[in-house]
């Protein structure tokens, strides 16, 4: 599930913060991490030197944000064992013997709750429309 992730986020990082997006293909809703500063953010390096140690920083530091970023995505998001889609908590189904997607519980006349129906603007982690 986490590769599938790591394959599938967004990076809508810039030189000041690292943040990363992953897109719902049932309801395109618009999932991002929690935005992580860059340590040097706003600083200017002064030397050539300097700027080598600040893309080494950057990129480190942006690793460390997208593992973070798999880590919060896996608690929204399921992979759907028919159509193998990851779709997000609102277009997952816990129905009576197998859960699904959305699309594959009506393409199969299957019955099911969501796994969640949070109002996501109001959540760290939120979701916005596209």
């Amino acid at each position: 599930m986490k590769q599938i992730i790591s394959e599938r986020l967004i990076d809508c990082s810039d030189q000041e913060k690292f943040v990363f997006n992953l897109i719902c293909p049932e309801c395109g809703k618009v999932w991002q991490s929690t935005p992580v500063a860059f340590s040097k953010a706003g600083e200017e390096p002064q030397t050539e030197s300097k700027r080598v140690i600040f893309y080494l920083l950057y990129e480190r530091e942006k690793q460390r944000a997208f593992t973070k970023a798999v880590e919060e995505a896996v608690q929204f998001f399921n992979l759907c064992p028919l159509c193998e889609r990851l779709v997000c908590n609102e277009c997952f189904l816990i129905c009576q013997e197998i859960d699904m997607c959305l699309r594959c519980a009506e393409r199969l006349q299957e019955a099911g709750e969501q796994v969640s129906t949070v109002n996501w603007t109001t959540q760290k982690n939120h979701y916005s429309e596209k």
